[in-house]
């Protein structure tokens, strides 16, 4: 439900004077991944500008000058934390909004000077909606966001628009025929299952399904990261198969994210109730909680979430809490499809805040090097890890 721009003019007003409360903050995140504040963002914006005095504190768009100007880079220390109180009341131009700095551009009619943003001939593009369909023949299908377009896959017909899959399934027979969508690094997919249920993929993710759910239970497969709001039918059991993991819900909103390349499996629930199983060992949990499954010792814990951070990406955006650099880029190479390289031993720093996920490689480096020690150089897909 779109937030009160009333609402949202307040939370933008706090943010600026730097008087946010955490849950403010996480508010405002969650808020202005919303498309329906769009209005109101752009309407503090220009109210901002329009203050007296802004046209001295804000230079001519040189991307690197305002990034140091806006974030006052203070000397490293062992353990440094980027948060919203050091951050200037012109930060929400850049951090709140990826329109941010393409809307002071136009205003502006400059075109930015050379900095981190231009070392590379073409900066990296942040991902898309963009996904494969393989059809239980192995038929695979490319899917994006554009147009509108009608798949048959025997008596179901499969409808691809606004970014999203829907299914009609008809009459079944025969043996259950699956599906699975996937998601390349740098893109992201709904699709709305033959039952109602929704799910929406992460960058580099999977899912596995039939084309109707028959039996006792709806089972699914995920590799990597999914949302799902699930359509409530007690009497077939919604379940999804997660490596050596279940979970199962009776109707409910839930996040897993299960990527190879982290330590852990988590299974997030924002509304109703999930059981997850893993081995002997089943949790149940309640709203507002996470199961941790370490992949290593396969112990599973069950502890509070910051559920704004668990689904940020889905509402477009990067939401840090106290996440080290590694974690960081790891979520960076996923949605911009670019290889981590390090050159040096990354800094010791935590990072806390939010970046939108429309904006270029170069200005998420740009603010990640404001705000900690080690610097950063684009060589065509990689990010070099500079000291």
């Amino acid at each position: 439900m779109p937030k009160d721009p009333a609402r949202i003019k307040y939370l933008l007003e706090r943010y600026a004077a730097k008087s946010c409360t955490r849950e403010e903050l996480d508010e405002l995140f969650a808020a202005v991944g919303d498309p329906s504040a769009e209005e109101t963002l752009h309407a503090f914006m220009e109210a901002q500008y329009q203050r007296p005095g802004t046209e001295e504190t804000l230079p001519e768009v040189d991307y690197e000058q305002v990034y140091r100007n806006i974030l006052q880079h203070t000397p490293a220390r062992r353990k440094k934390i980027f948060t919203f109180g050091r951050v200037a009341a012109a930060a929400v131009f850049i951090v709140l909004a990826g329109s941010a700095i393409i809307w002071q551009t136009q205003q502006r009619n400059t075109a930015p000077s050379p900095g981190l943003a231009q070392q590379s001939k073409e900066d990296i593009q942040p991902g898309g909606t963009k996904a494969t369909l393989t059809l239980a023949d192995g038929t695979t299908v490319t899917l994006d966001s554009s147009g509108h377009q009608v798949i048959s896959a025997g008596n179901t017909i499969i409808t691809r628009q606004q970014g999203q899959l829907l299914y009609d399934a008809g009459k079944t027979s025969g043996a259950v025929q699956y599906n699975t969508l996937s998601t390349p690094r740098g893109g992201q997919f709904r699709v709305v299952l033959p039952d109602g249920s929704k799910v929406w993929l992460n960058s580099a993710s999977s899912l596995r399904y039939p084309l109707a759910f028959t039996g006792r239970e709806r089972m699914v497969e995920l590799d990597g990261q999914g949302y799902f709001e699930v359509a409530p039918n007690a009497e077939q059991p919604f379940k999804v198969r997660v490596q050596s993991m279940e979970v199962q819900v009776l109707g409910t909103h839930f996040d897993v994210m299960a990527y190879k390349d982290e330590s852990t499996v988590n299974t997030t629930l924002l509304e109703g109730a999930v059981q997850v199983t893993e081995g002997a060992a089943t949790k149940v949990l309640k709203p507002g909680q996470q199961a941790v499954l370490d992949t290593r010792s396969r112990e599973m814990l069950v502890q509070p979430a910051n559920v704004n951070k668990v689904i940020a990406w889905k509402n477009g955006l990067f939401v840090f809490n106290n996440m080290t650099l590694p974690a960081i880029l790891r979520e960076v190479a996923r949605w911009y499809d670019v290889e981590i390289v390090y050159q040096a031993t990354p800094s010791a720093e935590q990072y806390g805040g939010g970046l939108s996920r429309g904006l270029h490689l170069s200005n998420v480096l740009a603010l990640l090097e404001a705000g900690g020690s080690n610097h950063f150089r684009i060589e065509g897909r990689k990010i070099i890890v500079l000291p």
